[in-house]
């Protein structure tokens, strides 16, 4: 199974989001079915663009090590990413309206917001030049959905095997 999980310029949710996911997928051995990968779907993402350091402090506090050098994925660069993705998570509803209007890629295939496939209300909101505090509150908004996402993932992995 292929996710892909969305945000604006792929610098700070969405790589927040994606190594959560990463981490709590391999503590349940499901990393070797499941492969995630982070894309920006604004007009002003662009492959290159150095991922927060705001975000990569957020994750070292849960023990991920997320490189200096780590850089952002314009998906209007990577369009095969939207076409081999099984499921495409956004963090805001906005995103998802982005990826229908600009990636044909993405016709037919499940989107959701992160909250709304846990089950969850409401859009994950862009930390970007805020405080390090809204980083931290972004990043536990997006960790509260992880084992919601991931049970439903599972499920969708043995309904495949």
């Amino acid at each position: 199974m292929r996710i892909l999980i969305i945000c604006h310029a792929n610098t700070s949710r969405s790589i927040i989001a994606q190594a959560l996911l990463e981490q709590r997928l391999e503590e349940r051995a499901l990393c070797g079915c499941v492969h995630v990968s982070s894309g920006g779907v604004a007009p002003f993402a662009r492959d290159g663009a150095l991922v927060s350091l705001d975000a990569r402090l957020v994750l070292r506090d849960e023990g991920i090590d997320v490189p200096p050098e780590s850089v952002a994925t314009d998906l209007k660069a990577n369009r095969h990413l939207v076409s081999e993705a099984d499921l495409i998570l956004a963090m805001t509803r906005a995103q998802i309206e982005m990826l229908r209007i600009a990636f044909p890629e993405a016709t037919g295939k499940p989107v959701f917001t992160w909250k709304e496939f846990a089950g969850v209300a409401g859009d994950i909101e862009d930390p970007a030049g805020r405080e390090p505090e809204v980083f931290a509150a972004c990043r536990d908004e997006i960790k509260a959905c992880v084992e919601q996402i991931i049970d439903r993932i599972r499920s969708a992995v043995g309904s495949r095997q």
